[in-house]
């Protein structure tokens, strides 16, 4: 994967690749997009360390044109990233929002998702939209919140600021890991599953602190 995308770092296809992965995710929690942004980021810091050293001098001589360059990917890679999370979770809380029925229906079989989404509801009109936040990082946390506020028809002015503030967190904390992964252990398997393993971990906690709440009442 490394490889793939390093041939790909600096052209508008690797944005390309991960835009859409991201899209299709809150329908298909199993596609790897935070992987795919941490991948990503490691490749652009990787690439950046690789090209210092094999310049040389000539590059030690002008650092801040480099290091322009690498943040800029890194900035473009991040506001990708947070930009397609967002749309997608408008495109599911719209198809939610006008298949209510449907959607409603399938929410109901499961205590879990009927309890999430009450809480979501609860949540979004106290105008404590953290639970937003804290569900993009849990395992199909997003899917649940997107579809959740488009079948209770909240408002977008409800949902759409958390949507944005969840897509740019979950955004900033991958690449930040990829990116840091890259600087300082190179592009290698081991920096990218290191970072991964990160994500990962974030996203149990994440899960358990969603969780708490039910556990709480179910006491």
């Amino acid at each position: 994967m490394l490889e793939s995308l390093g041939s790909l770092s600096g052209t508008p296809w690797l944005y390309v690749i991960v835009s859409l992965s991201i899209l299709l995710d809150v329908f298909v929690p199993i596609l790897p997009s935070g992987v795919l942004v941490i991948a990503a980021a490691t490749t652009a810091a990787g690439t950046t360390a690789a090209g210092t050293t094999t310049a040389g001098d000539a590059v030690a001589m002008a650092p801040s044109v480099h290091g322009g360059t690498h943040l800029a990917e890194i900035i473009s890679l991040v506001v990708c990233a947070a930009t397609a999370s967002v749309l997608g979770d408008m495109v599911a809380y719209r198809l939610a929002w006008r298949g209510g029925d449907r959607f409603d229906r399938a929410i109901g079989r499961s205590r879990r998702l009927t309890a999430a989404q009450e809480r979501l509801g609860a949540a979004l009109t106290r105008g404590g939209g953290g639970l937003v936040v804290l569900a993009r990082f849990a395992p199909a946390g997003r899917s649940v919140v997107s579809l959740g506020a488009g079948v209770a028809h909240r408002t977008v002015r409800e949902f759409l600021p958390w949507s944005a503030l969840a897509g740019l967190a979950w955004a900033a904390y991958s690449v930040s890991l990829g990116y840091f992964g890259g600087h300082w252990l190179g592009t290698s398997w081991m920096s990218t599953a290191l970072s991964v393993v990160a994500l990962f971990a974030a996203g149990s906690a994440a899960a358990y602190l969603v969780r708490r709440p039910e556990r709480r009442t179910a006491h």
